[in-house]
Parts: structure tokens; sequence; C-alpha cells
């Protein structure tokens, strides 16, 4: 797959997290769909940042996320 699509993917996973273990933690339960995407994200931006040759800077990063959206959208 394309390394820009799966980080892509991984970080807006990973802002979604973020309401999902707040809502377990407030509700008084485990946080376990939140946990599930911690791990998802966690493993997609690990193989994106092992799959771009040289890596990713952090300053091109909502560049490349434009360009994946509008790749993707028609």
């Amino acid at each position: 797959m394309d390394p820009d699509l799966l980080l892509t993917v991984g970080i807006v996973t990973a802002i979604l997290t973020i309401p999902t273990m707040l809502a377990g933690w407030v509700d008084g339960r485990a946080p376990r769909l939140g946990t599930l995407l911690v791990i998802l994200s966690a493993a997609l931006l690990i193989v994106a940042f092992t799959q771009k040759p040289g890596g990713y800077d952090v300053s091109d990063i909502p560049s490349i996320m434009l360009a994946v959206v509008a790749r993707y959208m028609p």
C-alpha cells in the first residue's frame, strides 16, 4: 500500500481515539474500542514510517494528508 495513505489513515484513527477513550473513561468502563484504535493507529503509523524511504518530516505531513485526500476524492 501507499505509505502516504497509511500515514493519513493512521493519523485520522489516532484522532478518533481521543473521544472514544474519553467516553469510556467518563462512563466508568474499560475503553476497549479506544485501546483497539490506539493499537491500530500505532501499527499504521509504524508501517508508514518504515515503508517510506527517508521517512517523513513533520512539516510535510499536512501537505501529504491533503494530497492523499485530493487523490481519493472525486
